[in-house]
């Protein structure tokens, strides 16, 4: 795959997860993105939950997996970055996949009573993705940093990777936070816009491993 098809296949897949996370709550009456999570949107009790997993969150996660498995050849070569980029398509891509293969209770089940399998699947995926994604952004932001001709690449990745922590931080403390939906928008808001930035930089200048 050359530089702009890869580019499109991250804005395309990171695009299907901001889509689907936008549609879902719309289709919810009294659903609220402040303090509801994502996946309560495609919860197993949900009426279009299905659609949202296997038109959205699916697809997005195989997409975006294609994508984090190909962008390090088009970017400065580096031990960090090569292995920042397997841990997003670990940890993001496969993450995502699994995420939307198996979905919440209904209520996310915060408390953990009764949960199904599919629950603690989706959980413990989650809980690695937020623990991983943020240190894998950072290194690779770190491994771009001697990189002076990439721009200010390196800069947004170790911003994003900071602003992802802390929200993620908040979160892990208190999971039943009334502004839990908001945080969490704004982890993968943040992740959305550095998939995006690093794909638009692989798309302007298309060189490969330099």
């Amino acid at each position: 795959m050359n530089n702009k098809i890869v580019a499109y296949i991250g804005i395309l897949g990171v695009s299907l997860f901001g889509l689907a996370a936008i549609i879902g709550p719309l289709l919810i009456e009294d659903y609220s993105v402040v303090g509801q999570y994502i996946s309560e949107s495609f919860a197993s009790n949900t009426e279009y939950g299905r659609y949202l997993q296997y038109f959205g969150y699916v697809p997005s996660g195989i997409l975006t997996t294609i994508f984090c498995l190909n962008a390090f050849k088009y970017l400065p070569s580096s031990k960090l970055v090569t292995a920042g980029f397997i841990g997003l398509a670990i940890f993001y891509g496969l993450g995502t996949i699994l995420v939307g293969l198996f979905p919440c209770d209904e209520g996310c089940n915060v408390e953990l009573i009764d949960p199904s399998m599919a629950q603690l699947i989706h959980n413990a995926v989650a809980g690695l993705t937020y623990i991983f994604v943020p240190i894998s952004i950072i290194g690779i932001g770190l491994g771009l940093k001697r990189a002076k001709y990439i721009g200010r690449l390196s800069q947004i990745a170790i911003t994003v990777g900071i602003v992802s922590v802390v929200c993620i931080f908040l979160l892990f403390f208190d999971p039943q936070s009334a502004y839990r939906g908001l945080l969490q928008r704004i982890i993968e808001a943040s992740f959305i816009f550095w998939i995006i930035t690093c794909a638009i930089n692989i798309k302007k200048r298309g060189y490969k491993n330099i």
